[in-house]
């Protein structure tokens, strides 16, 4: 008889029941040995138990290590940063300011006589207070000034200096009792300087702008005041007090200005 209790062909003894399903067959089949380790043992559970994880674990159809992926994301990261510090740095380069220039004042050396200059015949202490060269002019000629010790000149003197050629240089110095004498001298002197004529419009000036007038100062206090002014002529002529003093000068017009603030007194 057969399993089902009807009657059927007998099934040889130790023979496997042929199965009635799929299902039962896929249920019946002997489970299949272990190749690897023997069974039982610590190794051959842990490969089984590695058998058994989800085929999702691993992608399918990646080859690529697991390490890959962050490993080419860290490449990245370290070259944009050498890109950005190299950028930065470059920048400071180029914003770096060259060290400003040092203004440099080259100070020619004054000119001096080429000859010897004489001696002064008055020795009184005004007298030996006058300068004997100044810049490129040495003391040529000394006499007493008549005219200026008739307008009121405890003493007075009309030197000349020489520059060895052509420049020449006249000085008419006096000393009065007063300040205030000396001052009204000193400006009969200035209103008695020529006009000089106008200037050309069209000549490039090669002197001093005058006419020039200020404050001369000894010690840092007002002691007198000064005029220069052109003549007309080729000439500038100075004309200034220091106290009780009174000076003239008369020199190329383009040389004026210099040998006025050159002179000691």
């Amino acid at each position: 008889m057969s399993d089902t209790g009807r009657p059927g062909p007998e099934r040889p003894v130790g023979q496997p029941v042929p199965p009635i399903s799929n299902w039962q067959a896929t249920q019946q089949q002997p489970p299949t040995a272990p190749t690897g380790p023997a069974a039982g043992t610590p190794a051959a559970f842990a490969a089984q138990a590695f058998d058994q994880e989800p085929a999702a674990a691993v992608p399918a159809g990646s080859g690529r290590p697991r390490w890959l992926i962050p490993a080419i994301i860290g490449v990245v990261v370290l070259v944009i940063a050498a890109i950005v510090v190299g950028i930065l740095v470059s920048r400071d380069g180029d914003t770096d300011e060259a060290p400003p220039a040092v203004a440099t004042t080259i100070l020619l050396p004054s000119p001096t006589p080429t000859l010897e200059p004489v001696a002064r015949p008055a020795t009184t202490a005004f007298a030996a207070a006058l300068p004997t060269t100044v810049l490129q002019y040495a003391l040529a000629t000394s006499v007493a000034d008549a005219e200026w010790q008739a307008a009121g000149a405890i003493e007075a003197y009309t030197e000349t200096y020489s520059d060895g050629g052509s420049g020449t240089v006249t000085v008419r110095a006096g000393q009065w009792e007063t300040p205030a004498e000396a001052t009204a001298f000193a400006a009969s002197l200035v209103a008695a300087v020529p006009a000089a004529p106008a200037p050309d419009p069209s000549a490039s000036p090669t002197g001093p702008t005058l006419p020039q007038t200020g404050e001369v100062t000894a010690g840092g206090a007002a002691a007198g005041t000064y005029s220069i002014a052109d003549a007309g002529d080729g000439t500038g002529i100075a004309v200034w007090t220091n106290g009780t003093t009174v000076f003239h000068a008369t020199a190329p017009v383009a040389e004026i200005v210099d040998f006025y603030n050159a002179f000691p007194l």
